[in-house]
């Protein structure tokens, strides 16, 4: 769609090189939809289980040291449509129209959907290599010369290095203790020089990720920088939630399959727009200030941006629905939308 490409446009002048791209194949469930176009069975990850809906992806350009995150592509897709063929071509062509903007600049990050052979091909046989980080499933490696599985390696592995974060779980902060090490390894079939990063204490399992980032196995700094890189893809998954929440992207109320194409991307233009261009222009400086205000978040402001300016246009534009429309009626363009504070 022209609207992604121009989107793309836009925010590769804002990509820098050591950005995070995070990558995210997403779901739009359609519980109670039964006449809308196309509809195809889908995966709901919030809540575990086969449904209808159609298959967005999304990518976004984030960055490791601040909350900022920039909004690069949004595209929704049925296995019923005749012009898609499956997910790996869909995925694929959403990451050429990225890399079409941006290049080989930045980190590509993905979740454990993105361990597949098809993904790996495509970066190996790439002119120009693109660096990469995506979490493990279940797959073997080639590690000294010997062929072992992920899962032995990670559970054999020895964790010399420790680093505490702070998490927040119900409001409250704690500390918690992870390990971490690295291994030289490469995929069967390929020469490419690999790296298998392992964490343990997210969770039951340990975590593991693969990258073709140099890595120095031997310092600290250099092991944790990809563990960096991955969490930094989480802000993927909050934005798209906050996409889906604030814009109600689930309750799209149109039939045609062109029609939910068509909003998916605008809700990509304004969540853009909220992301980049609000607190960028000096002018648009005291908007967002009064905007932060009226969102009524006391208590200052959260870490994801977007969850507050979101917030914060809704109250501010949800007294004035009257004056809108009767602006097209009267036909003036010098409309202004008026801040009250009481």
């Amino acid at each position: 769609m022209q609207f992604n490409e121009e989107i793309c446009r836009l925010g590769a002048s804002k990509v820098i090189d050591d950005m995070v791209i995070a990558i995210d194949p997403g779901d739009i469930r359609k519980k109670y939809a039964k006449k809308m176009e196309l509809l195809s069975r889908i995966y709901d990850g919030s809540e575990h289980e086969i449904g209808d809906g159609y298959h967005p992806c999304k990518i976004v350009a984030a960055d490791i040291e601040t909350t900022r995150v920039i909004p690069l592509y949004c595209k929704a897709y049925s296995y019923e449509a005749a012009d898609v063929k499956s997910e790996n071509s869909e995925l694929l062509k959403s990451i050429e129209t990225v890399r079409g903007h941006i290049g080989d600049k930045g980190i590509h990050a993905i979740d454990r959907g993105g361990d597949r052979g098809t993904i790996y091909k495509y970066y190996f046989t790439k002119a120009k290599p693109q660096r990469f980080v995506i979490r493990l499933k279940e797959r073997d490696l080639v590690h000294r010369g010997k062929r072992k599985h992920c899962s032995d390696m990670a559970m054999t592995m020895p964790m010399p290095h420790e680093s505490i974060l702070i998490v927040y779980d119900d409001g409250r902060e704690k500390r918690r203790a992870v390990q971490y090490n690295a291994e030289a390894v490469k995929l069967p079939g390929y020469d490419q020089s690999l790296y298998i990063v392992v964490v343990k204490g997210f969770g039951m399992k340990p975590m593991m990720l693969l990258t073709n980032c140099t890595v120095n196995i031997r310092k600290k700094q250099s092991i944790w920088k990809i563990v960096e890189y991955y969490l930094t893809r989480w802000k993927c998954d909050e934005s798209y939630r906050y996409i889906k929440q604030c814009y109600n992207l689930e309750d799209i109320r149109v039939r045609s399959y062109i029609s939910i194409r068509n909003i998916v991307v605008l809700v990509l233009a304004v969540s853009y727009f909220a992301a980049v261009y609000l607190g960028q222009n000096i002018k648009l400086r005291l908007l967002v200030e009064r905007v932060f205000l009226v969102s009524k978040r006391f208590f200052g402001v959260p870490s994801f941006f977007n969850w507050a300016i979101a917030d914060g246009i809704y109250n501010l534009l949800f007294p004035d629905k009257t004056a809108l429309r009767g602006l097209s009626v009267a036909g003036s363009d010098d409309f202004q939308l008026i801040f009250e504070f009481g």
